[in-house]
């Protein structure tokens, strides 16, 4: 087996989260999931507990998060499911969450997100809002988590993707469409780049302290985070949810990708690097989404962004 996971095998784009967890005993760690009260992030913390894990639900809606809590104690029979407040807009409600936190982190699936708003929206502190809420409150929450991660030694951060990143790299002379005209599309496809580049920018900062990240693509799945968009779907590859989730789960979870780092999978598999969007819908990873420079950059701007 790489380290890449190339000897992946038995998988692909109908695999579901319960095939990807079969034999697989997480007893004793713990994982975070993000955005955990609706459609793949649910799919993902339930996978995540019929492994025996102790699971955390972060989210915005703390009540939402509840009640799943308690639906996939039911389901599971596993206990150790609870809910904690997370907005990641806010990045003083991320600082709360990770001065909390107490005990290792084995796993981290940073999956909340939002989708091609209709409008330029900006947070209190400047950021464009896809930008902000889709990687740099991410980045906090992994910043904040540097130890728990590296206490874990052997920890896993999933970080949620998608193809429409082929859309745009990360513009970084003008990251909050203060110059260019706002382009929802454009606005999503640069923050779901910036997300690759932070598994790339953390498997380079801390893999030497067994701390691993990996980006995936869920493919095309109807969940809420569509809410913002009319969009005729005839003819395109769609993935129940529970596929669409897959991928996430196996990075986290699966033995064969324990050491795997800095990359970008789809179904279940590491993604061609393409060099141009393809027609077909089958996605690959853009050069610029695993380029090392821009990670780094990347993860100096946002550091200097929250800054206090």
């Amino acid at each position: 087996m790489s380290e890449t996971g190339e000897g992946l095998t038995g998988f692909g784009f109908a695999t579901t989260t319960d095939e990807v967890v079969v034999g697989v005993d997480l007893t004793g760690r713990t994982a975070i999931v993000t955005g955990a009260t609706s459609g793949l992030g649910v799919e993902t913390a339930r996978a995540l507990a019929v492994t025996g894990a102790r699971v955390v639900l972060a989210a915005r809606r703390t009540g939402a998060a509840a009640r799943i809590a308690a639906e996939l104690t039911e389901r599971t029979g596993n206990d150790l499911i609870e809910a904690r407040e997370l907005d990641l807009a806010d990045p003083r409600s991320v600082r709360r969450f990770t001065d909390a936190w107490t005990g290792p982190v084995h796993v981290l699936v940073n999956n909340a997100g939002i989708m091609a708003l209709p409008e330029l929206e900006r947070t209190p502190y400047g950021w464009e809002q896809q930008l902000a809420t889709n990687f740099l409150g991410h980045f906090a929450l992994v910043h904040g988590l540097e130890r728990p991660l590296a206490e874990a030694s052997g920890a896993r951060v999933v970080c949620l993707s998608s193809a429409a990143h082929l859309r745009s790299p990360v513009v970084f002379d003008d990251l909050h469409f203060r110059f260019r005209p706002y382009d929802p599309w454009l606005a999503y496809a640069q923050s779901k780049t910036a997300d690759v580049l932070l598994a790339v920018g953390i498997t380079r900062r801390w893999g030497d302290r067994g701390v691993r990240a990996n980006a995936a693509h869920p493919g095309i799945v109807r969940t809420e985070l569509q809410r913002h968009i009319r969009w005729d779907t005839e003819g395109l590859p769609m993935k129940s949810v529970e596929q669409g989730a897959a991928t996430s789960v196996l990075l986290a979870t699966a033995p064969e990708l324990a050491h795997a780092g800095a990359g970008y999978y789809q179904d279940c598999r590491p993604a061609a690097v393409v060099a141009e969007r393809r027609p077909d819908h089958s996605g690959g990873v853009a050069p610029y989404a695993l380029d090392p420079a821009a990670a780094e950059r990347l993860w100096e701007t946002a550091t200097a962004a929250l800054a206090p």
